[in-house]
């Protein structure tokens, strides 16, 4: 009893705590100690404060007992704890006072190689979160001289005020910003020396959430942290990929005020997509239950700045996890599983947000190229989820997203892991309900009236997977709701699917499903485009070539599939014809103009198809007016062209043309001695009596259309006379 009046004011309980070998009693006692401090500092009884410091220095931080010792030590940390208030108060005489007393309390601690770290750090933690600017910068002072005691490993304890630091590094004092500044530098340095014993881990959450900072200090240095974390850390980063990207995916479409914030960000974006491998597109169950926890979701790292901001941040709060990750090198022991989901999840929302930066929509895309080529068998399963998106980004504003994002559907359309079994796959879905639909082709009747094969191809072409025809049909539908799309990016996308997949299979199925198409005024749209690009592009130089010639069985395939729906435009089905020089067909089909509809649109047409003649493309057609006799069919359709056109220039530009055939009296010879125009002799199967009769059809169909809509126009008139 008398050691314990001797050590009064300290309470006979708090004693006995403070000599206590667990470490929940002795923390206890300290809470006491640090309440009773603050007393005698209202009160300003400094010698009572003098008193206490004193009894925990020489009866309990010297003492032979290695647990009074540690009582003794934690002890005075909550002294300097109470104590850092007094820094603010305004008496010179009391502020330099506890600057005093807490330069002792500091080399006291740094002093002593038995100070219990473990007990002081939840006291620092628990008030690192203090608004006040002094207590702030008394607490950063604290950090800055435990982590200059080598035999102190404060790094361990990082994931506990990581948080904390950040928070005070967005202090409006800019000394406190600095010194802040300064303990964060330390400690980066700290781990680049010594990544193996970085809780990396524990510490991704936090720096998830200061890297989405308004504050640009804040988001700098969490970003910068960020990247030294992913590089050093590895494939341990990876539960949190979707958290990261949340993070950083935004900061890549900074302007010029924030480069350096942009720079870092794009560097960790690099960094985390090479963690991405093959191997995690593998399915082994077994792997799954040995490796590491689940990521949070993309929502937990949305709510969890504002709880943060208010207290301390719970990282640690799965023990588990911390055990199993805590070092760079158990990244090559430890294997990681990749779960796409959540990746997935972040990378639609920001490619569906309107807001979304250019230069972010464009890492999105890469993104998603990425993980289809080194994931392909688990992205599958989020096609059909993220088709909507993709199809709705081929309307952006930059040619650029526009490439990246045909370059993800050409994967998706092509990838061997999009291989579905059955028609499935295939099927129209209605992903945005209030477009028009296109139906698709009856396969078994095409086979069975036209012998076509439908969308196969010759064995040099790829082989194109389920995905393929449900993308023609959806892109179709893109470009018939969206006219505008289609008018100013049409050519561009359809040019850029040509060299990314496979020409001839892409106006293969195209043709296939406008063949069926209802909306016969788009269907002569689409037409008329596909044609245009078909005889203009140098992309489909190879394609060209091959309907020129017909020679083989292939060939002829795609040119009558082509000629089917390309009848749905008189003037295009002309041009194929001249293109596949079968000159008497296109003759045959000119004789049939007379029973059309003759329009000034369809005019146009044949103005166009005039000037296009007189194109280098063409300049086979016009060498072959030289030999009358063997082209007479060309000759005399040119001049059936000729004879519909109007007195313009036109007019004058192929009577010119003509003009200059030799000889022109022996197109009065017997027709029926010439040839038909066509090289080759592969071509005597196509029925060309079967087809002028499907082009007699649709063309009937196209005038019932019109007539129709000639006839709702004049009840609309009437009614608004009425």
């Amino acid at each position: 009893m008398s050691a314990e009046r001797d050590l009064s004011p300290l309470a006979p309980g708090v004693v006995r705590a403070l000599n206590d070998k667990l470490y929940e009693k002795r923390k206890v006692a300290a809470l006491e100690i640090e309440k009773l401090v603050r007393e005698f500092v209202a009160q300003a009884k400094t010698s009572q404060i003098k008193h206490v410091i004193q009894i925990l220095s020489q009866e309990f931080a010297l003492s032979l007992h290695p647990h009074s010792r540690k009582g003794g030590l934690i002890g005075l940390a909550a002294c300097s704890i109470a104590l850092g208030k007094l820094a603010a108060d305004p008496d010179p005489n009391v502020k330099s006072g506890s600057e005093l007393l807490d330069r002792l309390l500091k080399d006291i601690v740094t002093e002593n190689n038995q100070f219990d770290l473990v007990s002081f750090i939840p006291l620092l933690r628990e008030r690192i979160y203090s608004n006040n600017q002094y207590a702030r910068q008394f607490i950063i002072s604290w950090i800055l001289v435990l982590e200059s005691v080598p035999d102190i490993n404060l790094l361990d304890y990082l994931p506990e005020i990581l948080d904390g630091l950040f928070q005070i590094l967005g202090d409006n004092n800019k000394e406190i910003r600095k010194m802040c500044e300064m303990a964060l530098g330390e400690f980066l340095k700290e781990i680049k020396k010594n990544p193996s014993s970085v809780k990396f881990a524990e510490m991704a959450n936090i720096l998830v959430i200061h890297c989405q900072a308004a504050d640009d200090l804040i988001q700098l240095t969490a970003m910068c942290w960020m990247r030294e974390f992913i590089q050093l850390a590895g494939r341990v980063m990876l539960p949190y990929s979707s958290g990261i990207l949340t993070a950083v995916l935004p900061c890549l479409s900074y302007d010029d005020r924030k480069k350096n914030i942009k720079q870092v960000a794009n560097v960790c974006n690099q960094s985390l997509m090479k963690l991405v491998i093959p191997e995690d597109d593998e399915m082994d169950e077994a792997r799954q239950l040995t490796t590491l926890s689940a990521e949070p979701t993309s929502e937990e790292f949305v709510s969890k700045p504002e709880a943060g901001s208010s207290g301390f941040l719970d990282v640690a709060s799965d023990s588990s996890f911390s055990d199993n990750v805590l070092t760079a090198s158990s990244c090559e022991r430890i294997q990681v599983t990749l779960n796409l989901d959540g990746i997935v999840q972040v990378l639609d929302c920001h490619l569906h947000d309107t807001s979304t930066g250019m230069m972010t929509r464009i890492a999105v895309l890469k993104w998603l190229y990425h993980l289809y080529i080194k994931t392909p068998r688990k992205m599958f399963r989020h096609t059909d989820s993220l088709l909507p998106n993709l199809l709705r980004t081929l309307s952006d504003e930059s040619d650029e997203v526009i490439l990246k994002d045909l370059e993800v559907l050409a994967e998706i359309a092509s990838s061997p892991a999009g291989q579905t079994e059955g028609h499935g796959a295939s099927d129209s879905s209605d992903a945005q309900p209030n477009l028009v639909e296109l139906q698709v082709p009856d396969r078994a009747g095409q086979l069975s009236s036209s012998g076509m094969k439908g969308l196969e191809c010759s064995p040099s072409t790829p082989t194109m997977n389920s995905y393929f025809h449900k993308f023609m049909i959806n892109l179709l539908k893109r470009f018939s709701s969206e006219r505008k799309l289609l008018e100013t990016r049409g050519p561009f996308i359809i040019r850029q699917l040509c060299l990314l997949l496979n020409a001839e299979n892409i106006f293969h199925s195209m043709a296939d499903i406008l063949l069926r198409e209802e909306d016969l005024k788009f269907a002569s749209t689409m037409v008329h485009t596909l044609n245009t690009i078909l005889l203009t592009s140098s992309e489909l130089f190879q394609l060209r070539n091959q309907l020129k010639e017909l020679k083989t069985p292939e060939s002829c395939n795609l040119f009558c599939c082509l000629y089917r729906s390309w009848c749905h435009n008189p003037v295009t089905t002309v041009s194929l014809c001249f293109l596949t020089q079968n000159y008497k067909h296109a003759y045959d089909l000119i004789q049939k103009f007379g029973d059309l509809d003759i329009t000034v649109d369809f005019l146009t047409e044949v103005d166009k198809l005039v000037q296009l003649i007189e194109c280098p493309i063409f300049t086979y057609l016009r060498l072959q007016m030289l030999d009358v006799k063997k082209n007479p069919y060309l000759i005399k359709a040119l001049y059936g062209l000729l004879m519909l056109l109007p007195q313009s220039s036109a007019f004058q530009l192929l009577s010119h043309r003509l003009q200059c055939v030799p000889n022109p009296e022996l197109l009065q010879m017997d027709s029926t001695k010439a040839t038909t125009g066509l090289r080759g002799t592969s071509v005597s199967n196509i029925n060309y009596t079967e087809l002028l009769q499907h082009f007699e059809k649709v063309q009937n169909k196209h005038l019932e259309a019109r007539h129709q809509r000639a006839g709702r126009a004049e009840q609309l008139d009437r009614r608004m006379v009425l």
